[in-house]
């Protein structure tokens, strides 16, 4: 009879030990991105895991990074939440969940090269300018670059990595000649490095494009490379490699490409002025506010909603992302 006793003592215990797995992995959604499941086994027994519970749950919460100028184009970066006013899809938000200035998020940067041939005469100093902005904004251990020269097609000519002298080695190997795909490289770029499913550390996610804009061969239009970097929530700054002095067709996609996205579009005329642009970069991507806020009337049918975020004091300027997508649900 004692045999008997033990016999479902012991089985107690093991029922008890096999409801341990038995807890929730809540998987969370922010806005314009898909839903993310729980990283999988490397061990995959071909049968189905059902002593995990995976909880799918909608956070319906934005993030936005913006900047604030003066009349004279300086950042003011003493200001509060209530400096600003604030729409999503043309309505105020339900509520504001965080309001900070950001100085010191981690950034994820991707540094795209035009080497066509139209880029040639200015090719070295550009070279020379990129390098030196990689060394001074990459910090070792918290911010990361990638570096990508693209003609006809892409190359990645370094991948993510926060040693300067990698990023620094990869602009250096370029090669100058072809035709030029701007939209696919920003496309790609978006897609393949710079979107996020979830992120539990936030960072500054950023493209610098350093071209004419003068597309010629990209597979994707214009709209289509849009719409990639503001669903990975990246702000794209240009530097045209244009010194005509005139305002040409391809300046013009550069403008549209940066303010589509907050970023800004630089049109440097004499060779340091192409490190001026670098440095104004670098100086933007440090003096930054983040709101984060619910929308109000928040529904998750994959819907474009635009975003507008002005200052409530004069003479300041608000430069921002345009808008965001919804999930789907």
């Amino acid at each position: 009879m004692k045999y008997i006793a033990k016999y479902f003592l012991l089985a107690g215990v093991f029922a008890t030990v096999a409801g341990l797995p038995l807890r929730a992995q809540v998987t969370y959604l922010a806005p314009g991105n898909m839903f993310v499941s729980p990283p999988s086994s490397s061990f995959d027994s071909g049968q189905p895991d059902q002593s995990v519970l995976t909880i799918k749950k909608r956070v319906d919460e934005v993030n936005v990074l913006f900047i604030a100028t003066d009349k004279h184009g300086k950042f003011v970066r003493n200001l509060n939440e209530k400096d600003f006013a604030i729409l999503d899809d043309h309505k105020p938000p339900q509520s504001i969940v965080n309001f900070r200035r950001e100085t010191d998020l981690p950034i994820e940067l991707g540094l795209l090269i035009d080497t066509s041939g139209s880029v040639r005469g200015r090719f070295d100093f550009e070279q020379d300018a990129a390098v030196s902005f990689l060394q001074n904004t990459v910090r070792p251990n918290f911010d990361k670059a990638f570096v990508v020269g693209f003609n006809g097609h892409s190359q990645m000519m370094q991948d993510f990595t926060d040693n300067a002298a990698l990023l620094s080695a990869a602009v250096r190997r370029m090669q100058d000649g072809g035709g030029t795909a701007l939209y696919d490289a920003i496309y790609r770029a978006c897609h393949d490095n710079l979107i996020k499913d979830h992120e539990d550390h936030p960072s500054r996610r950023a493209i610098v494009v350093v071209s004419d804009g003068e597309d010629n061969q990209s597979d994707l239009s214009e709209a289509q490379a849009i719409e990639m970097a503001q669903r990975a929530e990246v702000i794209i700054y240009a530097i045209s490699t244009d010194d005509s002095g005139l305002i040409l067709r391809g300046d013009k996609v550069l403008q549209r490409i940066a303010e589509a996205t907050g970023g800004r579009a630089f049109f440097p005329f004499r060779m340091k002025d192409i490190k001026n642009s670098f440095s104004a970069i670098e100086e933007e991507l440090r003096s930054q506010y983040i709101v984060s806020y619910h929308p109000a009337d928040f529904e998750a049918d994959g819907r474009y909603r635009p975003i507008e975020i002005t200052a409530l004091k004069k003479d300041l300027q608000v430069r921002s992302r345009k808008g965001y997508y919804a999930p789907r649900q």
